[in-house]
């Protein structure tokens, strides 16, 4: 097991953010790692994704594991281990995507949705998979997958929130991925960080006591 793995299992929690602007990023990073967050990516898909995991590295060296998300394929995954992403999550399975991270030493989580891509998915290197889209799924289609597959880490993507992580976790979970339920960017744009730290501190404490 690596010690990414590890730390994925230990925290339960990565923290989702697209769409964020740079002026921002720095003060929304410190405010979920306050509220406890230390797993934190920042999608390919927004403006300035590589510029900011580059800074983040160095700013919050000890603090967070950085992580790129919404990697699609291997020349994303090429520009996100450039800019010093410890791990890498995609919507999708790609294996070259998986095959490269493991040649640079960084952990692969691809996105799968049916048993078929979730073992094709741990066959090709990856040590754990994002069930997606997990708020379309469902907690009965993880627990009914998870019978056959209870070997397999998993890290259920969509659908959570404060009120339902038992639902998540009961189902067979190891893990949760959170956007917008989780960073407010409302709040962060607002300059209302006390209210991303408290959020934070509120998943951290409900995921520590199952």
């Amino acid at each position: 097991m690596s010690d990414r793995l590890k730390q994925l299992l230990e925290h339960k929690i990565v923290a989702i953010l697209r769409g964020i602007e740079d002026r921002h990023a720095d003060a929304a990073g410190q405010a979920l790692i306050d509220g406890g967050i230390r797993l934190m990516e920042i999608t390919l898909n927004t403006q300035g994704a590589t510029t900011m995991i580059h800074r983040w590295r160095s700013r919050f060296d000890g603090q967070a594991i950085v992580g790129a998300g919404t990697v699609l394929d291997l020349k994303m995954a090429e520009e996100a281990v450039a800019a010093g992403a410890q791990f890498i999550i995609s919507p999708n399975l790609d294996e070259e995507v998986i095959a490269y991270g493991a040649e640079h030493g960084v952990s692969v989580w691809p996105g799968v949705m049916t048993p078929t891509e979730i073992v094709k998915a741990w066959k090709a290197g990856a040590e754990a998979v994002k069930l997606f889209p997990m708020g379309t799924l469902g907690t009965k289609y993880l627990a009914e997958i998870r019978g056959p597959l209870d070997h397999i880490p998993i890290m259920a993507t969509g659908g959570a929130d404060l009120h339902n992580l038992g639902e998540y976790f009961g189902a067979g979970a190891n893990a949760v991925g959170l956007g917008g339920k989780l960073v407010n960017l409302e709040w962060v744009r607002e300059g209302k960080l006390e209210l991303v730290t408290e959020r934070a501190r509120q998943f951290v404490d409900a995921v520590s006591k199952l």
